[in-house]
């Protein structure tokens, strides 16, 4: 047996030791109970990722497993840990937790990178930053790299006006010297943004301080362009910045215009570009089919948009859960549930391809918009059966649903469902919940 099928048997061997963990861990049943001689640790950091919608029940793992015989948690085990526990705002927790770290030597700049990304994520931008200036307490000397981090995971998280301010403060004071990569992390930002004045003033800006876009900026600025439905300049710029200077477009060039251009039903003109790419010297790729597939979509071409599946298949791309949300998405849009629900059950029936967490909170959503909370539940069952956790946004749509049809009994169980599992539940929804249920 060769090395790449000993590989494989042992990752879904991993795949499904996890899943049975999870189901013990939400049936409230005795971990003791899972039969299991060693525990390794990547079946330790799979079942992390899989309750990282879960921090409580994360902890409650973790601490079991490291009195397990011959175990230790490693810093990558670690990590997954704080990264369950930041999605539920548990920082205290994290902080204790990086102190035990410490004491063991485990503490990395991905660890401190985990911390920043979580807190920039729930609007945190001032512990973000102090995050980042911890490190050197921790004696990690900052480099470029890692300025680029901290700017990157601010305008990811829809806080570019700070990364900003970081960026000009830092420049001021010479901590560091930007390169084209902290230029492109921030062109990426204010293009999310729609903000193209600023897209234009740091092009300028960087070109002033004699650096040169390369292919990946252009790629950035030729997508903050599609983003706020400047098509015709975005095509310009491929036509005047990259074929003029001779520069080869790169996929995700090809897949922002794809995209683009299909979303504004310039269906042709998308298929022509996707042609393009195929002849550019790359292989598509899957979020080039998968931005193909959306464009057909979008023109309400379904049977065009399910021959492109059988065209990926042929190309040895498989489509993932990605592309089949894109398509159950649009038929959701055009009122056709029947349609979605049953690409939805064939998507791994009939193509092999397993549905993601976000592939059942579509449909759970679907169906309880559509007052067919019975289904939902259905649905919601098969996705426990499998060891996928609901997020807090699914807790959402199932809790509102049921009390719309009645149900408070059922919400408030799936309410407290929701609160052991260590999610806290929205504002709106615990208001809502709480009015429906006096």
């Amino acid at each position: 047996m060769n090395t790449q099928v000993l590989v494989e048997a042992s990752n879904l061997e991993i795949s499904k030791d996890s899943e049975k963990l999870c189901k013990i861990l939400t049936d409230s049943s005795s971990l003791d109970s899972f039969g299991i001689a060693n525990v390794s640790l990547p079946l330790v950091v799979e079942v992390l990722k899989k309750l990282s919608n879960a921090g409580a029940l994360a902890l409650t793992f973790f601490r079991w497993v490291e009195k397990k015989e011959g175990y230790k948690h490693t810093n990558e085990s670690y990590n997954a840990l704080i990264e369950a526990l930041g999605k539920i705002k548990q920082f205290n927790s994290i902080w204790d937790i990086v102190e035990e770290m410490k004491g063991k030597g485990l503490v990395t700049k991905e660890t401190f990178g985990l911390i920043m990304r979580r807190y920039a994520r729930c609007r945190k931008t001032k512990e973000a930053i102090e995050t980042f200036k911890k490190m050197e307490k921790f004696g990690m000397k900052h480099e470029l790299s890692d300025y680029n981090r901290l700017i990157d995971t601010l305008s990811k998280a829809r806080h570019v006006q700070e990364a900003q301010q970081v960026f000009d403060e830092m420049k001021k004071k010479k901590r560091f010297m930007p390169d084209v990569k902290t230029y492109s992390i921030l062109l990426e930002g204010w293009g999310e943004e729609r903000n193209l004045e600023m897209v234009e003033d740091l092009c300028k800006r960087m070109k002033d301080e004699g650096l040169e876009p390369d292919v990946v900026t252009y790629g950035i600025v030729i997508n903050a362009y599609c983003k706020s439905k400047k098509y015709d300049e975005a095509l310009e710029i491929f036509r005047g910045a990259i074929l003029a200077k001779n520069l080869k477009p790169s996929p995700h060039i090809y897949c922002s215009l794809i995209h683009g251009l299909g979303a504004e039903k310039r269906l042709n003109e998308a298929i022509d570009f996707f042609e393009q790419s195929k002849i550019s010297g790359f292989v598509p790729e899957l979020p080039t089919y998968n931005a193909l597939v959306g464009a057909y979509c979008w023109s309400e071409r379904f049977k065009d948009a399910c021959m492109v599946l059988e065209e990926m298949k042929k190309s040895g791309v498989l489509p993932n859960s990605r592309t089949y949300e894109i398509i159950i998405h649009h038929l959701i849009k055009n009122r056709r549930t029947k349609d979605a629900y049953r690409v939805f059950q064939e998507m791994e029936s009939k193509f092999g391809c397993e549905p993601s967490a976000n592939t059942y909170e579509i449909i759970v959503r679907m169906f309880c918009s559509e007052e067919s909370v019975d289904m939902a539940l259905q649905v919601w069952n098969q996705m426990k059966a499998k060891g996928i956790l609901p997020s807090m946004h699914m807790f959402s749509s199932l809790i509102n649903g049921l009390s719309r049809d009645n149900k408070l009994d059922e919400a408030c169980a799936y309410f407290q469902e929701m609160l052991d599992s260590g999610i806290r539940p929205p504002g709106p929804l615990f208001g809502d919940f709480t009015l429906s249920s006096v």
